[in-house]
């Protein structure tokens, strides 16, 4: 029942069943045969069928808010019976480049308060963390900022924003940055993550014409690319890939600097665990040394970074 009723959330937060099943990984006719079976369950209808497309009625509206509550109290299951005012387990999902700096800063700090309080860390893209926390896998998300928005039922935070900058080979001459995008092989930020739609719109605003070489989804390796000569990329300033490898020099894009930002998304309190709120503020913590550095990569168009 359980599935059914997160089928039906999707369906409800996504506005079709076709939209919701593109989401979770099912089919249309999986999404409708699940919605069927928990209105047989039910021994009512959720929509209003008019042809091929279905609104929600009253009783669905209803069902909703009783649907989510269900869902946030089974996804708090697995946690420790609360006998101590820290025990508990907090799921966490986070990208990869916040684990060993945003993430393990302020678990330190949580851990310090909360030291009974287990922790698991869940790796991926920001899109299936996204996922994950619609579906009440994990308890809040590190996430890059959708650009698509965010749900009604979540609430975002937002910790750093990190400019973009131009990853050269070193030997590469020159200071124009946007004459080396046109001039030179590009490293491609992979075109179906958050960042890499960033990098395609700000291509698309600058007018700039790039001679694709390669694309991936993985920054370091888009740094490690250039590094053997391959060619130039456009990356955001992450704090875990510092130092640059050598053979690798970094340009400021000035004016034109566009960034992303990352920050927590969770749900709203009233469906949080407590916990999630702690986390959120260690998270601010940890995130306040890193503003003024990225503040003297924004104001400084002009200088090279090495």
């Amino acid at each position: 029942m359980i599935t059914e009723l997160r089928t039906f959330i999707a369906v409800c937060r996504h506005g079709t069943f076709a939209a919701a099943g593109e989401r979770i990984g099912l089919t249309q006719s999986a999404v409708s045969s699940q919605i069927k079976r928990l209105e047989e369950s039910l021994g009512f209808e959720l929509f209003d069928r008019t042809g091929r497309s279905a609104t929600l009625n009253a009783a669905g509206e209803t069902t909703l808010g009783r649907a989510e509550e269900i869902c946030a109290l089974y996804a708090r299951l697995g946690e420790l019976p609360d006998d101590a005012a820290n025990a508990g387990l907090l799921r966490i999902g986070a990208i990869a480049s916040t684990q060993p700096t945003l993430v393990a800063r302020a678990l330190e700090k949580l851990r310090a308060g909360f030291p009974l309080l287990r922790v698991h860390i869940s790796p991926g893209v920001s899109m299936r963390l996204m996922d994950d926390l619609d579906a009440g896998s994990i308890d809040a998300a590190v996430i890059i900022r959708p650009p698509f928005g965010i749900l009604p039922d979540l609430a975002w935070q937002t910790l750093v924003r990190e400019p973009y900058v131009l990853i050269t080979p070193a030997d590469v001459p020159g200071k124009d940055w946007r004459a080396l995008l046109r001039e030179q092989p590009f490293l491609r930020y992979d075109r179906a993550s958050f960042g890499g739609r960033m990098v395609e719109r700000f291509l698309r605003r600058e007018g700039i014409v790039v001679s694709d070489a390669i694309e991936v989804d993985e920054i370091p390796g888009l740094i490690h690319l250039a590094s053997k000569g391959l060619g130039v990329a456009l990356v955001p300033w992450v704090e875990a890939h510092l130092p640059l490898p050598p053979g690798v020099r970094m340009l400021a894009l000035g004016e034109a600097t566009f960034h992303r930002e990352v920050g927590l998304l969770q749900r709203k309190p009233r469906a949080s665990p407590p916990i999630v709120a702690q986390f959120a503020r260690c998270l601010r913590e940890a995130a306040e040394p890193l503003k003024p550095a990225r503040k003297k990569i924004l104001t400084a168009p002009k200088k090279i970074l090495k």
